[in-house]
């Protein structure tokens, strides 16, 4: 076998190459990492502010919730938690965007109680349920199949572009309410964040 002046092949010379190349598949910033997690009640991901972060939820009773802390968790809880051995939990973090998809479960009597760094811009789309999203800061893109959307909004004047639509139900936010099919309410004002909110067939709210 060709040797180089050190003695070190020319097959261990290039095996050591690609190694170095499977160490640092990331140049230039674009980082990834990706866990999964089956049949936990309790999940915990590292997920720092200000990360604009995407929620793929499956159908139930489902809460977001804003925090101080660095990280998103996800509890679930209910009659039928104890029957939760194939709920999948997918966190994927890369290139600085986070995206959660929760999938599996019992059809009924579960809850799904989701922590997210407050500072956060939030992208959540859930096939059906009563979703309430509160204490999160930032823009928001929500769409919901059917059922109720309830969005806690602390500060109104922070909200630039708004705009919120059912296909049938009805739409209740900043002081006007509309019924009935295709509804929808928006605004476009100096705040720095926008608000997107969409459900099928329900009830969407501000509060």
């Amino acid at each position: 076998m060709e040797q180089f002046g050190g003695g070190v092949s020319m097959k261990r010379l290039v095996l050591g190459i690609a190694l170095v190349g499977l160490a640092i598949p990331t140049i230039g910033g674009n980082s990834k990492s990706e866990i999964v997690l089956s049949g936990k009640p309790h999940m915990e991901f590292a997920c720092p502010a200000n990360t604009p972060l995407r929620l793929h939820v499956r159908s139930g009773e489902i809460l977001i919730v804003g925090t101080d802390d660095n990280k998103m968790t996800v509890d679930l809880a209910g009659k039928n938690v104890d029957k939760i051995q194939d709920v999948k939990g997918r966190f994927l973090l890369a290139n600085n965007v986070a995206e959660f998809h929760l999938t599996g479960g019992p059809k009924n009597d579960i809850q799904i109680i989701i922590h997210v760094p407050r500072n956060s811009d939030l992208t959540a789309r859930i096939v059906a349920g009563d979703v309430s999203v509160q204490d999160v800061e930032g823009n928001k893109d929500l769409e919901l199949g059917a059922g109720q959307l309830t969005i806690g909004v602390n500060r109104p004047g922070d909200y630039g572009r708004v705009d919120m639509s059912v296909n049938a139900g009805e739409v209740d936010a900043f002081g006007d309410s509309k019924g009935g099919l295709f509804r929808s309410i928006s605004k476009d004002a100096g705040g720095k964040y926008r608000l997107h909110a969409h459900v099928g067939t329900g009830q969407l709210s501000v509060r």
